[in-house]
């Protein structure tokens, strides 16, 4: 059987010019009459390259053998039929076909009009009727057609399965070279298209992709079917972009729509679709790339492709919609007010020009409400909601049932409800917002690429209205929810990094509520997976580590742990820095980045992080426009932190800052909104501050009005109902304290109670919820039921103190609240040990390692009383052990952290010597770290913030590592279970020296003791000193120091009149003052201590007869010179003082004393001697010329001693900064003779002053020199210290004991000229004739002795004068 197949080109003619039917555009030929059906046979038409005029039908028409007549149509669309033409078989040349392989004809139709005609053209093939006969394929190729033109009618995929195989078998028996392989291969390509669109197939689409390219290669560049071709291939590929995201594929399709644009003529009709699929695929990359310039290329396309489609084409509404979405596209990255009028503008026109029943009608409904949507969400508006709503809603009930786009539809109307509620806070917004995801997650299949999508969306529903509602069941639908939009998001997948974002913050929300910390933990590992699966440039990449930022600092408010601050700092700053200028995202961005340096303010005080704060959230209010959603929320947050710069500097126009813009963000927060109560609470907050400084009943009443307000409109269950009932009852409180009202007192007392019954166990905010219902009763009792009132408070500040889940800082303040009432009402209670003992135990974890020094210096200015307090506690309970045991924790904590990171571990090394080498390295890096000067500044570049942050993490992570460390140590190593804890007093008293007792005198308000510890006695010896109190030390260190101040003895060398005294390094002052203060130690505190230790009151004979004695002075007395108390009158007879029963030393704790005693290991032998350096006209310092001759007389000493030890001299410009400290490891023992200067506000900066710069006392201890022995110190002020940090010894003496030396000559004042050389020259002289070690080494184990020589031959020589007391009084001995 023969089978004749039809190849047919139509030609457009006009017998007019002006004709209107010049730009007729032919779509289909049908043929009625050749077995078919009723509808006849359909042809697409397909415009050639040639001629506008002229098209080219897409596959063939059969003719069976057996055919007689049949009729074909010819088909436009601007006027339907217009072409006919009427095939009499009979009568046509058609026969030869019979018997030629080939023929062809051109016959003229007859036409609707007169003025055009039309010529139809054929060529014709015979094949066998067997379908896959014929070398040439035609017939197969036929088949094809025919299904693909069934698989368009029903959209039967199975359709397109046949197809390809009959395109297959075609290709596979075609030559390469044959003409019409290229059609072939772009029949197949196509097919496969098709077959990936329904079913999903990524084979299909890889396997298009490759046949199209051949296609195209194959095709000579003349082919009128080239850019159709390179069209296709551009979709291909750009599927494959959109099923695998690799960007290489969407860069093949813009390269092949571009190419397809090039070889389309500009009146071709294809242009407009080419361009329109050029635009769409530079949006698409813009989507993922961010890029601005593919977002202006997918508008000018779409522009163009706009520009080139009259209106009434049928794809005139397509381009309107795609030029729309990018319009949208760009708003959405740049925020321009015009980019979304003129995107709403398209999707509108694109609305109005599709015709009603037309399908694609219902999606330009749900573009247009998208638009509609975005710019609501920029500018607030409720009537872009009520359009994006009714939009959406058409879209919805447009889409027939079954339609695979609905669910999408219903996903987006959602969301428009779901705007809408967090505008007006309708609860039916957000159930038919629930209700519309709920919907598309039903009518989506199980496997569906969208159904993560929908489950994702249905997620972000349920936790907006747990935020409003907080209904627990919410938020677990809502964790749910995101959890499957994960697991059902492919890996490599583009929306994967945005479904971790949302599941990680539906679980930070529940943490928020309940306080677990698994929640914050899963939120930090979502979060971080969002931003590690999201590339750089990404435009959600701010977006994600601005959440990021969010968890992490959830987890410090919870853990208090400066990692997690400074991850959030770090991470709101690089959400901050890569959103662009424009973006309407930047001032959110600001405003979180300004919430983290508020909460780290709020943790550590630092006035930098303050300032930056108010900054960017000053940023976040200009940045966002009036009437903005978001502008309550950043006149809340800029608020917030100008109140607690208030509460820092006290100063009044930053609390009227901060009501201003408390009050802007009520008066701007519709009723109804989920926010309002938040922003009456604050505003409350903010009047009760005000109040508290300026004691306002005015500012009380607003406060009152607003917490009250906040209650009110806070549903039960909400995680906030806690917070604004305590906030409350802190108000009721404030306004007690005023009037003494006992309304106001149950006010506050009702309000606080239900905070806490409101507040699950766990939840970081109890503790403060218990402090402030401590408060209140401790309040009541002053006024009614003392005995159970004041018990119901010590109860609640004990919780608090308890609870292990609040923050160190928060748990000691509670706790000092406790001891002290227990200790002031019930003195003899066991409760007051048990109370001071939890103080004691969380002062270290207030300052631990993890800080700076210079930190934990700020943070101890305020707790410096806790040790003495719970010291003189455990005295008046005859716990004298115990109380020592506390001074010892609380006394110099800053140094006896340094000691134990400087710790000799010679046994731990025996034991297991990795271990001990890892602590070893751990513990010096963590010495460095602690020593670093530098903190945030404003002004400071992104750069030099993110590498401090850096360093403070990894400082932080040294401190967690070093703390592991340790307890691996106890837990594991024999022996070493009470490694570095705190000395027990009987540990204490074992390892104190043999040549005399140590002395700790605690001086506290409520009493003052002296604590004594004497080898070979058990117990310590207790002494009270009940004519010595705190007020009367307090006074003679006023006195002392005013004295001092008047005389300039307190004062730097630099700021003295050179005129007066060139040289002198002090100056001789009137000195009755002095006497008396030396007079009052004397009698109320040394005295009655010597007496009480059994000292000899007869005058021993020489110096080594003396015992000696170690005093650890505590509170103002730290300032004083114990060493010198005494009575000096005018005659030997009449005089009486320390230095007649003792030989003085101090020490910064007992146990850095017997530290040294029981670690007192042999100098190396090549180390051991002396440096001497002396610096003279260092610069900024007036001269100090003796101290030439001083060290050029100790250097002959040493010289020419008998015992010729090892001794170097550097002077004055011939020695560095780093030579110096280079020398330091090559001596045991050094001599500066120079100006000294002490930082009282960074003690670590306290310093030797050189030729070419300071010797920082960190430079020193960052040296932690092994082999240091003796550290003589002829220098002014190297042993005064802090007023603000009395408890921590901060001077260099104390700092050279901390870098390793054993015993340390220092200054209290400015010393004299003209004595300096000679006290060192005695000093030597004694020491020398009194040396132990070996022939060439020098030995400073007698330096205390050595010193109380010295200044014996100094007062000697002054006649011992009243007077000459200021000339030796300065010199102190440290250690050994």
């Amino acid at each position: 059987m023969l089978t004749l197949c039809l190849d047919i080109i139509l030609k457009l003619e006009d017998t007019s010019t002006n004709s209107k039917y010049q730009s007729l555009n032919m779509t289909e030929l049908v043929a009625f009459g050749l077995k078919d059906g009723p509808d006849g046979i359909h042809i697409p038409l397909i415009q050639t390259l040639c001629s506008p005029r002229e098209w080219k039908a897409k596959g063939f028409l059969i003719l069976p053998q057996e055919w007689s007549t049949f009729k074909i149509i010819a088909t436009s669309k601007e006027c339907g039929n217009v072409g006919f033409l009427d095939v009499d078989t009979s009568k046509s040349n058609l026969q030869t076909a019979a018997r030629d392989s080939e023929c062809g004809q051109v016959q003229r139709m007859e036409t609707s009009h007169d003025e055009f005609y039309l010529m139809l053209e054929w060529n014709m093939h015979k094949v066998t009727s067997e379908p896959f006969a014929a070398p040439d394929g035609n017939v197969a190729t036929l088949n094809g057609d025919q299904l693909m033109s069934c698989f368009k009618d029903t959209i039967d995929v199975s359709y397109t399965t046949e197809a390809i195989s009959a395109y297959k078998w075609v290709i596979n028996n075609t030559p390469d070279d044959h003409p019409n392989m290229p059609d072939m291969l772009d029949y197949l390509g196509v097919a496969l298209l098709k077959q990936f669109e329904c079913t999903g197939n990524l084979s299909a689409i890889t396997e298009a992709t490759g046949i199209l390219q051949k296609a195209i290669d194959l095709t000579p560049p003349s082919d009128m079917e080239l850019n159709g071709r390179c069209r296709n291939l551009g979709i291909s590929y750009q599927y494959c972009f959109d099923s695998m995201g690799k960007l290489s594929d969407v860069a093949q399709a813009i390269s092949a729509f571009q190419k397809a644009i090039e070889l389309t003529p500009f009146w071709h009709s294809n242009l407009p679709a080419s361009l329109g699929n050029l635009g769409n695929s530079y949006l698409t990359r813009s989507w993922h790339l961010g890029s601005l310039s593919d977002i202006a290329e997918a508008i000018s396309a779409h522009q163009k492709a706009v520009g080139l489609t009259p209106i009434g084409h049928p794809d005139c509404p397509n381009q309107f919609n795609n030029l729309g979405n990018s319009y949208l596209t760009r708003f959405k990255r740049l925020g321009s007010l015009s980019d979304i009028a003129k995107a709403i503008s398209a999707h509108q026109k694109a609305v109005e020009l599709t015709p009603i029943g037309h399908p694609d009608l219902p999606n330009r409904f749900n573009n247009l409400g998208t638009s509609y949507l975005t710019r609501s969400w920029h500018l607030g508006s409720l009537s872009d909601i009520a359009e994006a709503i009714s939009a959406h809603q058409k879209g919805v009930e447009l889409t027939p049932i079954g339609h695979p786009d609905l669910s999408s539809r219903f996903s987006n109307l959602g969301y428009s409800y779901l705007t809408r509620f967090e505008r007006l806070g309708s609860l039916s917004d957000i159930a038919k917002a629930i209700s519309a995801h709920q919907k598309a997650v039903e009518l989506t299949p199980i496997g569906h690429l969208d159904l993560s999508s929908w489950f994702n969306n249905l997620g972000n529903s349920y936790l907006i209205r747990f935020r409003h509602l907080g209904s627990l069941s919410d938020i677990a639908e809502a964790i749910s929810a995101h959890q499957k939009g994960v697991e059902l998001t492919p890996i490599g997948h583009p929306d994967l990094p945005s479904r971790f974002n949302n599941l990680g913050t539906s679980y930070l929300t529940r943490s928020w509520h309940l306080g677990s910390l698994s929640d914050i933990a899963e939120a930090i590992s979502a979060h971080q997976k969002a931003v590690e699966l999201t590339p750089i440039g990404h435009p959600d990449l701010p977006s994600w580590f601005n959440n990021l930022g969010n968890s992490y600092l959830t987890c410090f408010e919870r853990l208090g742990s400066l990692c997690d601050i400074a991850e959030a700092i770090s991470a709101h700053q690089k959400a901050a820095d890569l959103t662009p200028i424009g973006n309407p995202n930047l001032s959110r961005r600001f405003s979180n980045l300004g919430n983290s340096y508020l909460t780290r303010f709020e943790h550590l005080g630092s006035l930098s992080d303050i300032a930056e704060a108010i900054s960017a959230h000053q940023k976040a209010v200009e940045l966002t426009p009036i009437g903005h959603p978001d502008h309550p929320s950043q006149c809340n947050n800029l608020g917030n932190s100008y109140l607690a710069q208030f509460r820092c500097l006290g100063s009044p126009s930053d609390i009227a800052e901060a009501i201003s813009a408390h009050q802007k963000a009520v008066e701007l927060t519709p009723i109804g909104h989920p926010d309002l109560p938040n922003r009456f609470n604050n505003l409350g907050t903010s009047y009760l501050t005000r109040s508290w400084h300026l004691g306002s009943l005015s500012d009380i009443a607003e406060a009152i009005s607003a917490h009250q307000k906040a209650v009110d409109l806070t549903p039960t269950g909400h995680p906030d109902l806690p917070s604004q009932f305590n906030n409350l009852g802190n108000s009721y409180l404030t306004r007690f304290e005023h009037l003494g009202s006992l309304s106001d007192i149950a006010g506050a007392i009702f309000a606080q109670h239900r905070a806490i019954e409101l507040t699950p166990f766990g939840h970081p905010h109890l503790a403060f919820y218990h402090q402030n219902l401590g408060n209140s009763f401790d309040q009541l009792s002053h006024l009614s039921d003392h005995h159970s009132n004041l018990q119901k408070s010590i109860l609640h500040f004990k919780y608090a103190a308890s609870f292990d889940f609040a923050s160190p800082s928060n748990r000691l303040r509670n706790a000092k609240y406790w001891a002290t009432l227990t200790s002031k009402y019930y003195p003899q209670s066991k409760e007051t040990l048990l109370a001071f003992e939890t103080v004691m135990s969380l002062l270290s974890l207030v300052a631990g390692l993890e800080h700076t020094i210079k930190h934990r210096h700020l943070l101890l200015q305020d707790m410096s009383d806790l040790p003495l307090q719970a010291a003189a506690a455990a005295c008046s309970l005859g716990h004298v052990d115990k109380a020592l045991e506390w001074l010892e924790q609380g006394h110099c904590l800053v140094w006896t952290q340094l000691n134990h990171l400087q710790t000799p571990i010679d046994d731990l090394v025996q034991h297991n010597p990795d271990l001990a080498q890892l602590f070893l390295n751990v513990s010096t890096s963590l010495e460095c770290a602690a020593a670093r000067g530098s903190s945030l500044q404003p002004g400071m570049s992104l750069t030099e913030k993110i590498s401090l942050e850096k360093e403070a993490h990894a400082h932080l992570n040294l401190a967690n590592k070093w703390n592991d460390l340790l307890n691996t140590i106890r837990a594991t190593v024999p022996g070493f279970h009470n490694f570095l804890k705190p000395s027990l007093c009987s540990a204490l008293i074992q390892g104190l020296p043999d040549s005399g007792p140590a002395v700790v005198i605690n001086v506290h308000h409520t009493q003052c003791d002296a604590i004594a510890l004497i080898t070979g006695v058990d117990e310590p010896l207790h002494i009270q000193l009940p004519r010595f109190s705190w007020k009367k030390a307090k006074a003679y260190q006023q006195d002392f120091m005013m004295y001092l101040q008047e005389h300039q003895l307190r004062m730097q060398r630099a700021e003295l009149d050179p005129l007066e005294d060139q040289q002198e390094r002090g100056i001789k002052p009137h000195i009755k003052k002095v006497h008396d203060v030396l007079q009052g130690l004397w009698k109320d505190v040394v005295k009655p201590i010597l007496e009480a230790l059994a000292f000899s009151t007869s005058k021993p004979s020489s110096t080594a007869e003396l015992p000696r004695i170690w005093w650890c002075p505590t509170g103002p007395l730290a300032f004083l010179p114990l060493h010198a108390a005494g009575v000096y009158g005018g005659s030997p007879s009449d005089s009486e003082s320390i230095l007649d029963y003792a030989v003085p030393s101090y020490t910064p704790t007992i146990t850095s004393l017997t530290n040294r005693v029981q670690n007192n290991s042999a100098i190396d032998a090549g180390v051991s001697g002396l440096f001497l350096t002396c610096h003279p006209k260092a610069p900024n310092a007036f001269p100090i010329p003796g101290t030439i001759e001083e060290v050029k007389s100790v250097y002959d000493q040493v010289i020419n001693s008998k015992h010729g030890a090892r001794v170097q001299r550097v002077e004055g410009s011939d020695l560095t900064v780093e030579q110096g400290l280079e020398y330091m490891e090559k001596f045991s023992s050094i001599h500066l003779a120079c100006h000294a200067c002490q930082d009282q506000k960074e003690p670590l900066k306290s310093r030797f002053l050189f030729h070419d710069g300071p010797l920082t006392l960190s430079r020193i201890m960052q040296k932690n020199i092994r082999n240091a022995d003796l550290a003589f110190l002829s220098a002014c002020q190297t042993s005064t210290g802090g007023e603000d940090l009395s408890e921590e010894a901060v001077h260099l003496a104390a700092g050279m004991l901390a870098a390793g030396y054993r015993r340390v000559v220092a200054t209290m004042w400015p010393i004299q000229d003209s004595h300096a050389p000679q006290v060192a020259k005695d000093f030597y002289d004694y020491l020398l004739a009194h040396q132990c070690g070996s022939a060439s080494g020098f030995d400073g184990s007698q330096s205390a002795y050595a010193l109380h020589y010295a200044i014996k031959k100094l007062r000697q020589r002054l006649d011992n004068s009243p007077i000459s007391v200021l000339a030796w009084a300065p010199y102190v001995h440290f250690g050994l």
